[in-house]
């Protein structure tokens, strides 16, 4: 049988393929937030607080730090359920 389409066209592997895309360091924001003391979710916190003086950068790979982090809950909350 053929892949699942999505309406955009797009097969299920090509839609996940957006997070392989997405990541340009690997490590790096981890690195920064474990320099700085702390875990990833809570640096991630401390970075997209308003009034922070973090770089562009910093603040984007925070905010895909926090979506990865809810996929993989999502992930880990659907495995329970079988």
């Amino acid at each position: 049988p053929a892949p699942p389409v999505f309406r955009s066209g797009k097969t299920v592997a090509k839609e996940k393929d957006w997070i392989r895309r997405a990541v340009k360091n690997p490590g790096a924001f981890s690195k920064k937030a474990k320099s700085a003391g702390m875990s990833t979710s809570s640096y991630a916190d401390k970075v997209l607080k308003k009034g922070s003086k973090a770089s562009a950068t910093t603040k984007r790979q925070a905010n895909l730090a926090k979506t990865l982090g809810g996929l993989r809950r999502k992930k880990a909350s659907r495995k329970g359920k079988s």
